[in-house]
């Protein structure tokens, strides 16, 4: 058998390693499960906001909230702060910060709010994400809104003591503390506190404002967010109304 000429060989072996590599990273393309199950996991949600977009279109310059099931699940937000110009709420069930901020240009972009109203981070403790990086996602989230619509105001709704996830309290406050700190340098993010009044004296989480499950608010706790949140946006209400 005639050997193979050096340069063939070489080619040869190129061609397989190469092969071999776009072998591996189709593989590792298809067993990347971070992408696959984060679009799937919200793309029905997403879905349904583009839909009822297209049925009626929001105007701009309005109030944007968005979040997990704690926005979700507030039965007539919109009703409830109709002093504001355009109230909207988009929040999705089981949602993250990090999911907020990987979303964003779907999520709030299209809006062209005044200003956006948060509520994320929990979920992402309690899946093992650390206050740090609750902190990163929320800074990349405001980011890209300010790059996209440099007068949009953000509002974070700190995150809530829940009685069924005590175990990670110090995670709460550690987060809420950080992203605080960040709002109290920017004149274009603030924080609205409503961890400290749903504590009771003795700095338990008040059990009255939740529902049976410990984790979700009830009509009490809504209560006491809405007097919370609009006592910190008052002054953005007051010229929303002005002509």
């Amino acid at each position: 058998m005639r050997p193979f000429h050096p340069f063939l060989l070489l080619a040869l072996t190129a061609a397989v390693a190469a092969g071999a590599g776009c072998a591996t990273g189709a593989r590792e393309e298809a067993q990347d499960p971070a992408a696959v199950i984060l679009d799937a996991r919200w793309e029905a949600s997403l879905a349904a906001f583009a839909k009822a977009d297209r049925e009626r279109a929001p105007q701009p310059d309005g109030v944007l909230f968005v979040g997990s099931s704690s926005i979700r699940l507030w039965d007539k937000l919109e009703q409830q702060f109709d002093m504001l110009p355009v109230v909207i709420k988009r929040g999705f069930g089981g949602s993250r910060m990090e999911d907020c901020a990987a979303y964003v240009d779907r999520l709030v972009l299209p809006y062209q709010p005044k200003l956006v109203l948060v509520y994320a981070g929990e979920n992402d403790l309690a899946e093992g994400r650390t206050p740090q990086q609750v902190f990163d996602s929320f800074r990349r989230f405001a980011a890209r809104v300010h790059e996209a619509l440099p007068q949009t105001r953000i509002a974070y709704i700190s995150i809530k003591p829940s009685p069924s996830r005590q175990w990670m309290a110090a995670g709460v406050r550690t987060a809420n503390a950080l992203i605080r700190s960040h709002a109290e340098r920017s004149d274009r993010v603030q924080y609205i506190d409503v961890h400290t009044p749903m504590l009771d004296e003795q700095g338990h989480p008040r059990a009255e404002l939740f529902r049976d499950d410990a984790l979700h608010l009830n009509d009490e706790g809504y209560a006491l967010w809405k007097s919370v949140i609009l006592s910190r946006i008052s002054e953005y209400a007051a010229s929303a109304r002005r002509p």
